[in-house]
């Protein structure tokens, strides 16, 4: 008997696809979209996970841009702890495409936030990345020439990337209740102080996201026609929620909805590919391999692994070079605001 299964490849099914692979040597999980060139200038950014994606790039040989880099001489754990080298520009961590799409709105003069200065004691925070400067600035005058410098880079970013490289990491954010004005971190966490009267929670739908990321996408193609987008999601689960779910069900909810608007954008657009990041690591099929005890920080392994099928396609010639256990203890040199929250917990 025919059947439109008939002749169908082995990874179209789960026996052979997954259940007889292993998560170390699976293959054909990831099929790359275009060729990433010698020459090409990749733009990164995302939530915390994204911060391996950009140094195992540079170590593999790619042009990854740091149009914001630290003074010469700032020894690494020091640019790290504030907030250089991390991405392409000191944004810090970007965890939802609505950051996204107002950091390209404010930085092209189509947005303006309010509310974007946070006081701890005595000193001042760029509230849109208020872990950049860990102990804060000496006047809101710094924050504002701080942000307007780091806002010409941003430009610059988006106008010289030929492939921009993003991995999405909540649905949940706090925003400012009047203008809208979306931040990485609630107030309170690392500075400010939270006032129901003035901020709100939301939990984005897939609508408002893709929504968010089409408004994004055409600001920047407007400016950078020929640039291309490679999207994953972080398969680090949420720290904490504030939906009154459990937070298992909260984080299921948050990727569920990352995965479903990176698949149809990716399915929408021959400029956009999906990277598989979230189903190596988080799917049952890897049974857990990839995560730490707590069952939330990815291991070495797993972040060697993710870059392993990424290289597999882009350099399928080449071997990949990772780094070690001793040259970078992997998550534990990752900056990520979101970690914070554990000390809130009962």
């Amino acid at each position: 008997m025919r059947s439109p299964y008939s002749g169908l490849p082995q990874k179209a099914f789960w026996r052979s696809g997954v259940s007889e692979q292993h998560p170390l040597t699976i293959t054909n999980l990831y099929n790359k979209k275009f060729v990433i060139g010698e020459q090409d200038k990749i733009a990164t950014a995302g939530s915390c996970f994204a911060q391996h994606i950009a140094r195992h790039l540079t170590l593999n040989g790619y042009s990854v841009i740091d149009a914001e880099p630290p003074l010469p001489g700032l020894p690494p754990d020091r640019a790290t702890a504030y907030g250089y080298s991390m991405y392409s520009a000191r944004y810090g961590n970007i965890y939802t495409v609505r950051q996204l799409k107002q950091l390209t709105q404010e930085a092209f003069g189509m947005f303006k936030p309010k509310n974007t200065i946070w006081k701890k004691d005595d000193a001042y925070f760029d509230a849109l990345r208020p872990a950049v400067e860990p102990n804060g600035l000496r006047s809101p005058g710094e924050i504002i020439q701080h942000r307007a410098l780091h806002l010409k880079r941003v430009r610059q970013v988006f106008r010289s990337a030929n492939i921009f490289i993003f991995t999405l990491g909540l649905t949940e954010a706090w925003i400012h209740r009047s203008s809208g004005t979306c931040y990485p971190t609630a107030p309170g966490v690392i500075a400010g102080e939270y006032s129901e009267q003035d901020y709100a929670f939301v939990n984005f739908t897939a609508a408002e996201i893709l929504e968010d990321f089409l408004q994004f996408w055409r600001i920047v193609r407007v400016r950078n026609p020929g640039i291309r987008f490679i999207l994953t999601v972080s398969p680090v689960p949420l720290t904490a929620t504030a939906s009154e779910q459990h937070v298992l069900s909260a984080t299921v909810y948050s990727k569920s909805v990352l995965r479903s608007v990176a698949g149809e954008l990716a399915s929408r657009f021959r400029q956009i590919d999906y990277f598989p990041s979230y189903e190596l690591i988080a799917s049952h099929f890897s049974r857990g391999l990839f995560y730490e005890p707590n069952l939330r920080a990815v291991s070495g392994a797993g972040v060697r692994e993710v870059m392993r099928l990424f290289f597999s396609e882009h350099q399928p010639t080449k071997p990949a070079v990772h780094t070690t256990a001793i040259e970078a203890p992997e998550l534990a040199e990752l900056s990520c605001e979101e970690v914070l929250l554990e000390a809130f917990a009962g």
